[in-house]
């Protein structure tokens, strides 16, 4: 076999079977002993076709020409006639029977290379692939052993790539987590040791250890939420959503703090009402989400619109704020995990970085996908959803286009 030096070839290129000088002579001794075993069958049959003509001369009609073709006396042979064709018959014979031989242990041959090649890529040299050309019944073979490596390639990256990110989500929660806390721990201590000078500032220490620890809560939340949502058996409980209803409780519970803010929320749906299958529960935390993240992030917004509309079989949802615009840089990041775009800020109002992460993680459940679209007018996020349960959607390369002709300035 190959030298493992030499097992590395390119996958697309397909070569010959080396056979070793081994190999070249179990071939050679296969032909010449088929073909002495032919020779002896064939002399002994002669022999005894000859010695049947010479007992009873008196066979049926059928069989007479045979007496014709063949004689053997005195260990000579002797042809009369058709004895050329009866030979070549007999050599034709010979020679197919030989190259079956021989072909059929060189196809064991094919065998052990390929198994050979085999043991060496569970010797974890998953980067090779069997690239012999063989006979069509063994290429079956090979070409699903090259399948199931590559699929095995694909499931070990997969596996690092989920290492991978397990490793970065403890490192980042640990980070988040650790800023709140050694602050409530600090001031914990300073009223531990009675290092206030007075009631006011007693309460002051209190006050803060108490909102970095709804910090703290805000961030082991989303945190829960996300791992949950990540969780393959996670489902949803489908029912019929008036998605209408759902935007106009949601307005009413946010008005206070848009007041607040000095925000005004609109909401608008087409048709009226918009029914649809969802769960209303997860979909609610994702506008809930994206409403949280407009109060905080959306500078100078005087307008936050909440608007849903049917379009064929999928429901279109944006949630649009006419506050400072997101960079252009950071717009293809903001669905990742933890991503800031001004952490120290994200950090001073309590954000823990998965919002839009497990926005994105419900809507892909239900089957459709999110995006945000910023400029110097309006910042939106963009929902499609499916009208019913059980479709899915793909962003088509026109998509973020068709629906900025739907994007109008909030007056």
């Amino acid at each position: 076999m190959r030298d493992k030096t030499n097992r590395k070839v390119n996958r697309k290129t397909t070569t010959k079977i080396r056979l070793t000088g081994a190999e070249v002579s179990e071939l050679i001794f296969e032909g010449i002993v088929t073909f002495l075993i032919l020779l002896a069958l064939e002399i002994a049959l002669i022999l005894l076709l000859n010695q049947g003509f010479i007992i009873n001369r008196n066979l049926d009609s059928s069989v007479s020409f045979l007496r014709d073709l063949i004689s053997i006396h005195n260990a000579n042979v002797q042809f009369w006639g058709w004895n050329q064709i009866f030979l070549l018959i007999l050599v034709v014979i010979d020679v197919l029977v030989v190259y079956w031989r021989i072909m059929r242990r060189f196809h064991q041959i094919e065998m052990r290379h390929v198994i050979s090649e085999l043991h060496y890529i569970a010797d974890n040299h998953f980067d090779h692939r069997i690239t012999f050309k063989v006979n069509p019944e063994l290429e079956k073979v090979v070409s699903s052993i090259n399948a199931l490596v590559d699929s095995t390639n694909r499931s070990i990256g997969e596996e690092r790539r989920i290492e991978k990110s397990k490793d970065e989500l403890i490192t980042n929660v640990s980070h988040d987590i650790r800023t709140p806390l050694t602050s409530i721990i600090g001031y914990l201590g300073l009223i531990e040791d009675k290092q206030f000078k007075n009631q006011e500032e007693l309460l002051k220490y209190t006050h803060t250890a108490f909102e970095k620890s709804k910090q703290m809560k805000v961030l082991v939340d989303d945190l829960f939420e996300f791992t949950k949502i990540q969780q393959t058996a996670t489902t949803l409980n489908y029912m019929s959503t008036n998605m209408t209803n759902m935007l106009a409780q949601l307005a009413a519970s946010y008005e206070l703090e848009a007041q607040k803010q000095k925000i005004h929320i609109l909401t608008q749906t087409r048709p009226d009402p918009l029914i649809m299958d969802a769960d209303p529960e997860k979909l609610s935390r994702v506008f809930n989400n994206l409403i949280i993240n407009a109060f905080k992030y959306g500078q100078d917004a005087t307008k936050l619109l909440l608007r849903a509309r049917q379009v064929g079989t999928e429901v279109i949802i944006q949630v649009t704020n006419n506050g400072q615009p997101i960079p252009e840089a950071s717009l293809a990041h903001l669905f990742d995990r933890f991503y800031r775009v001004e952490s120290s800020r994200s950090h001073e109002t309590g954000g823990s970085g998965l919002g839009l992460a497990i926005a994105q993680s419900i809507v892909a459940l239900h089957g459709g996908f999110i995006y945000a679209v910023s400029d110097k007018t309006r910042t939106s996020f963009v929902i499609h959803l499916p009208l019913k349960r059980g479709a899915r959607l793909r962003p088509s390369t026109n998509v973020k286009t068709t629906d900025q002709a739907y994007l109008s300035n909030l007056n």
